[in-house]
């Protein structure tokens, strides 16, 4: 009785609060097709190709499940070379990321999670199902899966042996942005597991605070200019992120080291107009390339930020930069 009383609850509640745009008229979520879990983790390759592989434990950037509730929602998808065409989970606050995850959970004796529905009520079964609770002693009790997410994909796989051939099969079920009882239906298509050790993949989605970086910018001391302090996001380029805040970075000082002339090369990481100096936090950065580090070898404090990522490694902390710090020498 709890449990349905709980789940009423949450889903009158997140009701009231759903972006009315997030469910336009559309046909059922579209990607039911094998491959949808590779299709996920090229996502989430791609989302960490700028940042880097965490180098800290995710976690820390978990929200809590009432949180979630109010933060998920799903935008209509038109096909890309990206991404195929459907309903897809979102955040609505900016400052937070969808993370894309895979867990083995076995399946004999139920996987342990206890679902509820926040918006639904379609007839073609669009909704958004999350997990409200990780029962305690059941399977999935240490999988890493946790209250909050929204289970998006399953997977199952088996072998068939007939004598010398050995035939893997392999059955890929996506269940992204479907309500209650379509999620029910598309974990029980699966075939009942064939042994106590079979296990499900389950690939979920999760919201993420992103991760920041406090930047301090100092000017060269002959421009009587104050410090300024800008918020970025971990994965932000520094170039682009400091001219779209409306930092200018243009040393005239700076001496191109290709044969493009004068001014700036456009990112190409030769004319170091957007050199700055890193007085604190250098660890924050991305490596440097061999390009850079060849340019800049005899200012090791130095970094081009057309090449510098912040946050690298999915990192938050705190930095201190000089802007065009040739005219720190002056």
């Amino acid at each position: 009785m709890r449990a349905n009383t709980m789940k009423l609850h949450i889903l009158l509640f997140a009701l009231q609060h759903l972006d009315a745009n997030a469910f336009l008229s559309s046909p059922t979520n579209e990607i039911n097709h094998a491959g949808t879990t590779t299709m996920y983790a090229q996502q989430q390759s791609l989302y960490y190709a700028a940042a880097g592989a965490p180098s800290v434990n995710m976690d820390k950037y978990n929200l809590p499940l009432e949180r979630s509730i109010n933060e998920w929602t799903a935008v209509v998808q038109a096909e890309s070379s990206m991404q195929s065409s459907g309903i897809f989970l979102r955040a609505k606050d900016k400052e937070l990321f969808v993370d894309t995850l895979q867990f083995a959970v076995r399946r004999e004796g139920g996987l342990g999670l206890l679902l509820t529905e926040i918006a639904g009520g379609r007839e073609d079964g669009v909704g958004i199902t999350i997990i409200e609770e990780v029962l305690a002693g059941g399977n999935a009790e240490r999988s890493g899966i946790v209250a909050g997410d929204s289970i998006v994909a399953l997977t199952v796989a088996s072998t068939d042996e007939n004598g010398m051939n050995v035939n893997e099969m392999r059955i890929d079920v996506a269940t992204e942005c479907l309500g209650y009882d379509a999620t029910i239906d598309a974990l029980t298509s699966l075939p009942p597991p064939a042994s106590a050790e079979d296990e499900v993949t389950l690939t979920v989605k999760r919201i993420r605070k992103q991760p920041k970086v406090n930047v301090k910018l100092q000017y060269p001391p002959y421009l009587d200019e104050p410090d300024v302090s800008i918020e970025l996001f971990a994965g932000e380029n520094l170039r682009r992120a400091m001219l779209t805040r409306g930092i200018k970075l243009n040393d005239k000082l700076a001496e191109r080291f290709d044969s493009g002339g004068s001014g700036d090369c456009g990112s190409d990481g030769t004319c170091a107009t957007c050199v700055v100096g890193v007085t604190k936090g250098k660890d924050l950065l991305s490596p440097m390339g061999q390009q850079e580090e060849q340019i800049l070898k005899k200012k090791p404090r130095w970094r081009m930020a057309c090449k510098a990522v912040v946050g690298y490694g999915m990192t938050e902390g705190e930095m201190t930069l000089q802007v065009s710090p040739r005219q720190w020498e002056i």
